[in-house]
């Protein structure tokens, strides 16, 4: 896109915006405006509001520079042509800035902005190794939290015998903690050479990360006729009973089939109170796939089928080298990167990159009614 037809686009963006704004400051004048409805819009226009003023700041901008320009062509004094040509240069500058604060506010009313992030860790192909990678990817994640101050809280951790685990359900709860995670989901590949492995060959296994967020609001609306609750028996990794009450705790979303179990705990009040945390981020995915295929991206296309070939990254030992296939980043700081201190690294320029990529697909849409 030239920059003429950026430049065309954004004012249209802004057009649509500012009489979004009026439109839905009209309707909530309407005195006989139903409660329902005077809340969604309520919730509307508060978020539009920020987003508009930045608009009207940016626009205003545009008219000094006009302005400035103006008097840069036609002035004859030197001294105010040489005024206004650094005036040109500031509110260019300004304009810059403003743009950038608008298209991060635009993206911000697209994306959830959760502070709770839950993951799923599961152990993708290659056995024993696979479900011992999982077990290092938990750690990394556990480490990271701690790293940023970000509360981390095991939902279900199912361990194995070898040390490794089948499954791990977490939360990550701090400031825009799904954000900065979400692009962790994908498959996970891992290139070392086992412990057991007596003549040092490098074996190559996967490990599955799914990112989720969490919304309070869906789990508040959840109704209670939708939900199957069932209450078991906790067991170890063997299969054994760890405790003599029905502590452990499995919920079904009968619309959407969901089903979450939560057994970590010894109170069956938060077994189950964990659950319903997992439960809602799978319900509000379902519904984001329902509603909008193109802008959700379904759990099965987060996480593949674990195969290999299907990474996202790949994590060399050996070498002690970190690769991202997404954005073609390597970095050789793998060892770092698993004790928690430098994931950053990673997750910025991914971040970067999935902004561009967004302002990029905006300007390819002429955006809805319900759009900012």
């Amino acid at each position: 896109m030239t920059s003429s037809s950026s430049d065309e686009f954004w004012q249209a963006r802004f057009a649509h915006t500012l009489h979004q704004e009026t439109t839905t400051q009209h309707a909530l004048n309407n005195p006989n405006l139903p409660n329902p409805e005077r809340t969604t819009l309520a919730k509307t226009l508060a978020s539009l509001t920020p987003l508009c003023n930045e608009i009207r700041t940016y626009n205003d901008l545009q008219q000094q520079q006009i302005d400035a320009q103006h008097i840069l062509d036609t002035e004859q004094n030197a001294e105010l042509k040489s005024l206004a040509s650094q005036e040109i240069s500031q509110l260019q500058h300004q304009q810059n800035t403003t743009l950038q604060h608008i298209q991060n506010l635009i993206l911000n009313t697209e994306e959830e902005d959760a502070n709770t992030a839950i993951l799923e860790i599961r152990p993708g192909t290659g056995g024993t190794e696979a479900s011992l990678f999982a077990s290092d990817l938990l750690t990394m994640y556990q480490r990271f939290s701690a790293n940023n101050n970000y509360k981390f809280e095991p939902i279900s951790i199912q361990p194995t015998q070898q040390g490794g685990i089948k499954e791990a359900i977490v939360t990550i709860e701090g400031p825009k903690a799904f954000a900065k995670l979400s692009s962790e989901s994908g498959v996970h590949r891992v290139q070392r050479i086992p412990e057991t492995e007596a003549q040092g060959r490098i074996h190559t296994s996967a490990a599955t990360v799914a990112v989720l967020p969490h919304s309070t609001e869906i789990q508040e609306n959840l109704k209670q006729q939708d939900l199957r609750i069932e209450t078991f028996r906790a067991q170890g990794a063997g299969g054994q009973h760890v405790n003599t009450t029905d502590s452990a705790v499995r919920i079904t979303h009968l619309p959407s089939g969901q089903v979450v179990q939560c057994q970590d705990e010894k109170s069956q009040h938060r077994n189950k109170e964990k659950a319903l945390k997992v439960l809602t981020a799978r319900v509000q995915q379902h519904i984001l796939e329902t509603q909008n295929a193109e802008r959700a991206e379904t759990r099965k296309t987060q996480i593949g089928s674990g195969d290999r070939s299907e990474r996202i990254r790949t994590y060399n030992f050996p070498q002690n080298r970190i690769t991202d296939h997404r954005i073609a980043l390597t970095i050789h700081k793998l060892d770092r990167i698993m004790q928690g201190d430098g994931l950053e690294l990673i997750l910025n320029p991914l971040e970067e990159a999935k902004k561009k990529q967004r302002i990029e697909n905006l300007q390819q849409h002429k955006p809805e009614n319900n759009t900012p």
